[in-house]
This record gives structure tokens, C-alpha cells and sequence, in this order.
């Protein structure tokens, strides 16, 4: 049976997603600049409602990627090479038919797009010409050669996506930034968008092409391990499913509630949270495979002291990235975006409890992906969905943006969190959970207490602009990390990470 080379792999996707993080994080931010100087915030709020409204329609794809690619981790481990290229048929023949569906269903709502926004729109845009624009993008990222992206996940290579989409994404956010620049015209950027996702397609199937040549999208499955395949795709669309309603629909039902200026006001911080996450799923999905080949391989008391470890170093980083929130996000928009667009700081502490719980329950959901626990798993993020859309339209008409961020942090900590931890301890470690939900609640007092401490501190400086946030990040880096070494200096997965991270210095 063949190991994938877990650690190799899995430190070189780290650091090209670690490389396109970065990028992804600046290129944004400098375009969503852009859009709000040269364009103005409404314009904003309207490429966020089209994001998370394609990102429902895109419930049509839901579970097939996870599930496909969790198919062949067995066949690789084996080198059975027909059973990988019929299931790049089968991938190939349901991502055509999930364009189709999305084209469809995305045609069907057109008239009723006016109705998400609540105000007004910018009196130079047809909002129906700038939706099946967007919509056009989304279809053609399944049409065009999207099934091949499965080859380099299953064999643990994002980090060939990454390269990719760096070069494909550099051209296109260089010339969205020239057209705004020159033209101010907004459907001059959502074209360019569309021929940028064609090329980024392309350019993936070519370079898999060359070096899994091998590999073509021919032969059949045989019908009980299609059923199987079929199975575990319809439990993960009903689990992720759950993870729209939990986050696309948040930016819905702003809009339609509050308008555009509010939605973009609220993305404005959830744009820089969602960004550090970024790094968080970065690992994951650099693990992934690895952790999926680990769980065929190696014993379950292997993997468990992996998961240990794993969510030890996750609580470390959770707590430097909170205590930086707690300290940069009010002084960084300022900057930014300016004063008048400022929540109030109550929902900056809001914003990092809702930070905590997304990287937990990714934590969690990265082993649950990779032993395919989708059936057991299939209803909890659907209940929370849903709770936590109900919960969005009694608070928002109450506590506005407040009700928003409640809603969904409720969702989380009642339902989604502590159920996908239940459901991973009793069906793959199968052992009892305490050990670490203590871990966890510990690792959450300890970032909560150096948040408050470093925001304490940071209220007595009296600098202003850029030099203010250099000193605050300094701070609250070097003050985090002193208090975590503090307290877990004496604890035996702080002294086995260290460990772990010699010998990947030495292998390097």
C-alpha cells in the first residue's frame, strides 16, 4: 500500500498557500480599495451580495468535490490508476451537470435580484446585466475542466493550484485595477473576472495533464461504488448546505434588511477576519489528504496524538490572531475605510468569538472530511443553517449588524461546534471527548485573557495612523506568544509541536 509523503507534501502546500494567502489577502484588499475611493462603498455592498448570493446557487455542487476526492485516496494509496481515471469521468460528467443546474437556477431568480436590496442601487448600473455576469463566471468554472483539480488534491499538490492561481490572478486584478483607474466601469471588472476563472481553468488542466499523464477521464465504476459515491455526496450537500445558510445568507439578509452601505461596512471586517482564516484553512487543506492516507495507515492512537498536537498549534496561532484583532481592527479601518464606517467595539470582541468557533469547528471538520464521516455528520451544519437564519431575521430587526454576528456565533457554540466533536470522537477516535474540550476551553480563557490585557496596553498609546498600528502589532505579537509560553511552557504537546518542528528544519 503506498504512503503518500505526508510531511514533504504537506509542509511544501503550507508555504505556496502560505505565499498565496499573503497575495490573496493584499490584491483584494487593494481592489476592494480601489472600489471604495474610486467607486464608492454602494459598489462594494454589490460585489459581496453577488458573491453570497452565486455562493448559494452553488448548493448544487455541494459534497461532490469532498466526496470525489475522498474516493481516491484509496485507489492512489493502492497505484490502481483505472479506478482513478473512472472516477475523473464520473467527476467530469456531475460538474457538467452542476453547471447546468446553477445556469438554470441562476436564470430562474433573475427577477426577483431587486428585491435582495433594500435603498438604492447606483443609478449607472443595470443590476441584471451585472448578475448573469457573475452567474456566467460561476458556470464556466465547472465547465471548464474543473474535475481535473481533483487529481492534484487527492495527491496532496495544492500547491500547484496555488502557482497557477497566483499568475492567472496577477493578471487579472492588474487589469481590474486599470479599468477602474482609467474607465470607472464596473462591468469592464466583472468581465475581466469571468475571462481570468476560463484562464485559471485552462491553465490547471494543461499543467495536470503533463504531469499525471496517465491519468485521462475514461472507463466506468462499477454500480455499488457509484451508489457509495452517490451516498456520500447527497450527506455532505445536506451538511454543507448548512455552511451557506450559516454564512452566505448573513450577507443576504443585511442587504435585503439594511442596504448595500451597511453590507459593505460589515464585509469591510469580515473580509480582514476571513483573511487570517484563510491561513488556518490553508494548513487544512494541506493536510488533508495526508490526514485521510494517516487514518487508512496508520493506528487510531497515532491519529488521535496527531489531532492533539494539531489542535495545539491551532490554539497557539487562534490566540496571537485574536489578540492582534482585539488591537488593530478599530485603528486599521480607520485608516482604511475612515471613521464614519466604524462598528462599535463591542462587535470587534464579537467578531473574534466568531473567529474562534470557524477555526474550531474547521479544525474538527478537516478529520471528519478525511474519514468521510459525511452520513452521521449530514444533518448538523443543516439544523445550524437554519437556526441561524431564523435567528437573522428576528435580531436584525432589532440589533441590525449586532443581530447578524449573534445569530451566527449562537449557531455555532449551541449547535455546530460542540456536535461535530461528538460525532468525531465517537465514530474515529472513538474515545471520549474531555480531554479536549478542556484543551479547547483553556485555549479560549488564555487568547481572551491576552486580548483584553493587549488592548488594555495599547489604549495608552498615544500615537496615531500607521505608527499606531505598528506599535499595537508588536505588542500584541510579542505579548501573546510570552504569555503562552508561560503558561503551556511545561506542557507535553507544547514540548512534542517543538519537537515536530526541529525535525521539519532539519529535513529542509
Amino acid at each position: 500500500m503506498a504512503r503518500i509523503e505526508r510531511a514533504k507534501n504537506a509542509s511544501r502546500n503550507v508555504f505556496f498557500g502560505l505565499i498565496l494567502q499573503i497575495y490573496k489577502i493584499f490584491l483584494p484588499f487593494l481592489m476592494r480599495t480601489a472600489l471604495i475611493y474610486l467607486m464608492g462603498m454602494e459598489y462594494v455592498g454589490l460585489n459581496s451580495l453577488f458573491v453570497s448570493v452565486l455562493q448559494v446557487l452553488n448548493m448544487a455542487e455541494l459534497g461532490v468535490g469532498s466526496a470525489m476526492v475522498y474516493s481516491m485516496y484509496k485507489p492512489i494509496a493502492e497505484d490502481d490508476s483505472v479506478t482513478i481515471c473512472a472516477l475523473m469521468k464520473l467527476y467530469r460528467t456531475y460538474y457538467n451537470i452542476i453547471g447546468l443546474i446553477i445556469a438554470i437556477a441562476g436564470a430562474i431568480i433573475t427577477p426577483f435580484i431587486p428585491k435582495l436590496i433594500a435603498g438604492s442601487v447606483p443609478d449607472d448600473l443595470n443590476i441584471y446585466v451585472l448578475y448573469l455576469l457573475n452567474l456566467s463566471a460561476t458556470v464556466l468554472s465547472y465547465w471548464l475542466f474543473a474535475y481535473k483539480n481533483s487529481l492534484l488534491m487527492a495527491h496532496q499538490r495544492t500547491d500547484i493550484i496555488s502557482k497557477i492561481t497566483l499568475i492567472t490572478s496577477s493578471l487579472q486584478y492588474l487589469l481590474q485595477l486599470l479599468v477602474l483607474w482609467i474607465f470607472r466601469n464596473y462591468y469592464c471588472y466583472i468581465i475581466i473576472m469571468l475571462i481570468a476563472q476560463a484562464g485559471n481553468n485552462i491553465a490547471t488542466a494543461l499543467y495536470v495533464n503533463k504531469i499525471f499523464p496517465n491519468y485521462h477521464a475514461n472507463g466506468t465504476l462499477e454500480k455499488e461504488e457509484v451508489k457509495t459515491i452517490n451516498k456520500r455526496i447527497r450527506d455532505l450537500f445536506s451538511a454543507k448546505l448548512g455552511t451557506v445558510l450559516g454564512t452566505s445568507v448573513d450577507s443576504i439578509v443585511i442587504s435585503a434588511f439594511l442596504g448595500l452601505t451597511p453590507l459593505a461596512v460589515y464585509q469591510n471586517y469580515y473580509y480582514i477576519m476571513t483573511a487570517v482564516v484563510g491561513f488556518f484553512i490553508i494548513i487544512f487543506n494541506s493536510i488533508r489528504a495526508g490526514i485521510g492516507n494517516s487514518l487508512i495507515v496508520e493506528t487510531p492512537n497515532k491519529n488521535y496524538n496527531d489531532f492533539k498536537r494539531l489542535a495545539f498549534i491551532v490554539l497557539w496561532l487562534a490566540t496571537v490572531s485574536i489578540t492582534c484583532f482585539m488591537t488593530l481592527f478599530q485603528p486599521f479601518m480607520a485608516i482604511w475605510a475612515g471613521n464614519e464606517y466604524l462598528l462599535p467595539d463591542y462587535m470587534v470582541m464579537l467578531f473574534c468569538l466568531y473567529f474562534f468557533l470557524i477555526v474550531m469547528q474547521d479544525l474538527s471538520c478537516v478529520y471528519k472530511d478525511a474519514a468521510g464521516i459525511w452520513h452521521e455528520d449530514r444533518f448538523r451544519p443543516l439544523i445550524a443553517g437554519v437556526f441561524n437564519l431564523i435567528l437573522n431575521i428576528l435580531l436584525v430587526k432589532h440589533w441590525g449588524l449586532s443581530g447578524i454576528l449573534l445569530s451566527t456565533i449562537i449557531s455555532y457554540l449551541l449547535i455546530a461546534v460542540p456536535w461535530v466533536i461528538h460525532n468525531l470522537f465517537r465514530l474515529v477516535f472513538k474515545r471520549s471527548a474531555r480531554e479536549y474540550i478542556i484543551i479547547v476551553i483553556k485555549g479560549f480563557v488564555v487568547a481572551m485573557v491576552s486580548g483584553l490585557f493587549c488592548y488594555k496596553i495599547c489604549s495608552y498609546i498615544s500615537f496615531g495612523g500607521v505608527i499606531r498600528l505598528v506599535l499595537n502589532f508588536c505588542i500584541s505579537v510579542l505579548v501573546s506568544n510570552m504569555l503562552l509560553f508561560m503558561v503551556y511552557r511545561k506542557n507535553e504537546l507544547f514540548n512534542q509541536t517543538m519537537q515536530m518542528v526541529k525535525n521539519i528544519l532539519k529535513q529542509r
